[in-house]
């Protein structure tokens, strides 16, 4: 409502109400009814709001003339108002509840706004404080990610050069300016010819550098030539399937970066088909044409070279750096360069090929698919019968599977009997029974998680990791009960072995939902596996993000998350000399869902160092900040996530102009069979699901099957009695028509058939899986299992 054209506005009357005439004043006093001093009381219980008078600038003090601007310049004019201009007032409002201010002193409220303005910055000041390790305490600007270098930049300088001498830098990056490296590092696997401007700087490069204490640092490429193959090499040997890679074939991640960086705005669909065409795997159904298939090209050979041996420059005696409190970084002499790939050789010693697992609780579905996908895609002479195994060693190097278990809880104690119990569960477990036949046993091996024996097998943390909470993931700590006291032994023995020394009576062949289904508990420090989305086992995800460390330092390899399912033959990233994980989508982050760590080097004794100085805290996001903040981040390499994790992007709603085939804005529309999404996967099958990428990782969802209607392990008679067991405690029936139980072709008969209509992506995949292993159909590269 208004007055007179004027907005209308209640004052107080001195009997406390509010008057129905509007008042036209600046007074705030007078305006809103209470002084400067005092809360105002419009204010809530928790805010107080304060009138400052703001200081009247002098141009506008004189009340005799106004400063105006004209067409040139400023000039002043009479002023012939009798009045002056009005006081103007700053209104603030602040977290302070009116009870608090009524106590304080009203006679100077500037003054009161100062304190608690004093109070509130040195509150900041001290949230700056964090704890290191061992209880030592830094200050760091708070609300700002800590500097986490706790190597001085000379232990860092030999941490390059170990690792390049040692042959782990297959790439033309440079270390940073910034570290004080030795004037020449030879690099033993890198061509001359790929770094002719780092041996022989240009003429504005070394102006620059004229009269620098620390000039940029010339490496010297030592490596073998390397060969790149044509596209049109690939043979179609097999029509309709690719071939595999040619044994020592390797991938130049450079190349990669190149046409795959989403940082650049590279396309995950544009990379999946230069991944798919440079490796031939759609040999047969290629439809570029042109002689531009050369920009497909993105895989070599090494010219034949000797193994090579490379000593550190000498340093320093004292290179310690104040920060840390443990012992200064110690590193043994370069490790050998493996020489060029020899078919009489397959194998380096070095850097053995072990996909390494982990996984808390019974064993399910989940790493199930794992190690399934596994079986299909990898080079493991499963096409030749047991009697050739010598030959098969001989030719290839097969890559193993190690499924690493952890049958309780993440803090649990483990009992004497533990890996008696472990071995049982998997033997009982329809799961996970199959893989304990004596055609896989060579090439997937259980191995039982022991966290006390692990840590004390790192040097780097041995004496101190008792002392500390193993449970830090991002800054989120969770204190366990206790450690771990009963060490086990690292070589065990195979499971036949096992229980026939201790002479156990047969296991029961009916199986009940306990034994392969988790428990849901409440306890945090309880639970083991994720039933549910709301039930998530939270402290073995934390546990998973050190132990993939752990295992590939002491064992080397490639770590995988157990959510991750293998799409091609991984041959060309084994022989890959460097370390590397993948890009964490739009982030310039790593995501250690894939990462590889050779034996003992030097980066992975960087990294525990530096987490034993911040919590034991191997979250990826964390161990980014440690290789940025060191400097070293050159040196684990970061693929583009289109290799190992195509529809992240897409989930994180980016590039849905151009997305990949298929097209999955949710993670969950992996396992989802929608009618209207859901026409693909029955006619395309595995050869449609992200041709190209190495594998894919579909981030949890432990609680959703693979197959609804068929959530059993459907290998046919031959592992009939597991695939009964859950079907018998489902209430379902099954008889087997052909052959007898080991033989082939056996067809199982449903009485209620009752399939879905509409299958999704993640059942068509585990069918095709099971048919390969029914003998029904050849794996990706057209080789039939024989058993």
């Amino acid at each position: 409502m208004s007055l007179f054209g004027q907005t209308k506005r209640h004052g107080i009357t001195k009997s406390g109400r509010r008057s129905p005439l509007p008042i036209f004043t600046t007074d705030p006093e007078k305006k809103y009814g209470h002084s400067l001093t005092s809360p105002s009381s419009t204010s809530s219980s928790f805010f107080s709001v304060f009138y400052i008078p703001m200081p009247r600038l002098p141009f506008l003090r004189s009340s005799s003339s106004e400063i105006l601007l004209n067409g040139n310049g400023l000039s002043s004019k009479p002023y012939h108002s009798n009045s002056h201009r009005p006081r103007r007032y700053v209104r603030i409002c602040l977290p302070i509840p009116p009870r608090i201010i009524s106590r304080l002193s009203r006679s100077n409220p500037l003054r009161t706004i100062l304190i608690l303005f004093f109070c509130l910055l040195f509150g900041i000041f001290l949230l700056g404080f964090r704890k290191r390790g061992h209880g030592r305490n830094t200050w760091s600007p708070p609300f700002v990610d800590p500097n986490t270098s706790v190597l001085s930049p000379e232990e860092i300088a030999m941490i390059w050069e170990w690792e390049v001498l040692s042959g782990h830098h297959p790439s033309t990056q440079l270390a940073p300016d910034n570290i004080p490296l030795v004037p020449t590092i030879h690099n033993p696997v890198v061509p001359e010819s790929l770094l002719p401007s780092l041996s022989s700087p240009s003429p504005l490069v070394a102006y620059h550098q004229r009269g620098a204490t620390n000039p940029r640092t010339q490496i010297i490429g030592r490596g073998p030539d390397r060969h790149y193959i044509p596209v049109q090499e690939f043979i179609n040997a097999n029509p309709g399937f690719p071939s595999r890679p040619t044994p020592g074939t390797i991938i130049d991640l450079d190349l990669v970066v190149e046409k795959c960086d989403f940082g650049t705005n590279k396309y995950v669909r544009d990379c999946l088909e230069y991944l798919r065409i440079g490796a031939g795997l759609d040999n047969g159904r290629r439809v570029r044409r042109g002689n531009y298939l050369g920009m497909y090209k993105h895989l070599y050979s090494e010219s034949p070279t000797p193994s090579k041996q490379f000593a550190l420059s000498p340093r320093p005696p004292s290179i310690h750096s104040p920060r840390s409190s443990r012992e200064p970084l110690s590193l043994p002499p370069p490790f050998p360069v493996s020489p060029t790939f020899s078919s009489d050789d397959p194998c380096d010693p070095l850097h053995p090929r072990i996909f390494h697992m982990f996984w808390a609780g019974p064993f399910t579905d989940k790493p199930y698919m794992a190690v399934m996908s596994f079986l299909f895609t990898q080079n493991l002479g499963l096409d030749r019968p047991l009697s050739e195994q010598s030959t098969i060693i001989r030719d290839t190097c097969r890559p193993q599977f190690w499924v690493w278990i952890n049958p309780g809880p993440a803090a649990a104690v483990p009992n004497p009997s533990a890996r008696r119990e472990m071995l049982e569960q998997l033997n009982t477990n329809p799961w996970s029974a199959p893989f304990l036949h004596d055609r896989f046993r060579d090439v997937v091996k259980f191995k039982m998680w022991n966290t006390t024996e692990q840590l004390d097998g790192i040097p780097e943390l041995k004496n101190y990791w008792r002392d500390m909470p193993i449970f830090n993931s991002g800054g989120n700590t969770y204190r366990q009960p206790q450690p771990q006291q009963t060490p086990i032994p690292q070589d065990q023995p195979n499971i036949r072995e096992v229980l026939e020394e201790e002479a156990e009576s047969e296991l029961e062949s009916e199986v009940s939902t306990e034994a392969f289904q988790p428990k849901k508990k409440k306890d945090i420090f309880e639970k083991v596996g994720s039933a549910s989305e709301s039930d998530y086992d939270r402290l073995s995800v934390i546990l998973s993000d050190m132990a993939r460390f752990v295992l590939t330092h002491r064992f080397g390899g490639i770590y995988l998350d157990a959510d991750t399912i293998f799409l091609r033959d991984w041959e060309e990233l084994w022989n890959y000399r460097g370390q590397f994980a993948y890009r964490w989508s739009w982030h310039q982050k790593y995501n250690t869902a894939v990462l590889k760590l050779h034996k003992g080097s030097a980066l992975a004794s960087f990294l525990f160092k530096t987490a034993l100085e911040n919590g034991l805290d191997f979250h990826p996001m964390t161990v980014s900040r440690y290789l940025k903040d060191a400097g070293l981040e050159r040196l684990l390499f970061r693929i583009p996530d289109a290799l190992f994790d195509p529809a992240w992007l897409n989930m994180e709603r980016y590039q849905r102009d151009r997305p990949p085939f298929p097209y999955f804005p949710e993670f969950s529309f992996f396992f989802s069979n929608d009618k209207f999404d859901t026409a693909g996967p029955q006619p395309l099958g595995f050869d449609g699901f992200f041709r190209g990428a190495f594998s894919y990782h579909f981030h949890n969802f432990w609680w959703l099957p693979f197959d609804p209607s068929r959530n059993w392990p459907d290998l046919g008679p031959r592992f009939s009695e597991g695939e009964n067991s859950i079907r018998e405690v489902m209430g379902e029936k099954v008889s087997f028509e052909g052959e007898e139980q080991g033989g082939v072709g056996g067809v199982s008969k449903r009485e209620d058939m009752d399939d879905e209509v509409d299958l999704s992506w993640s059942t068509v995949l585990k069918r095709t899986f099971e048919g390969f292993v029914r003998g029904e159909r050849p794996n990706m590269y057209g080789e039939w299992l024989v058993w």
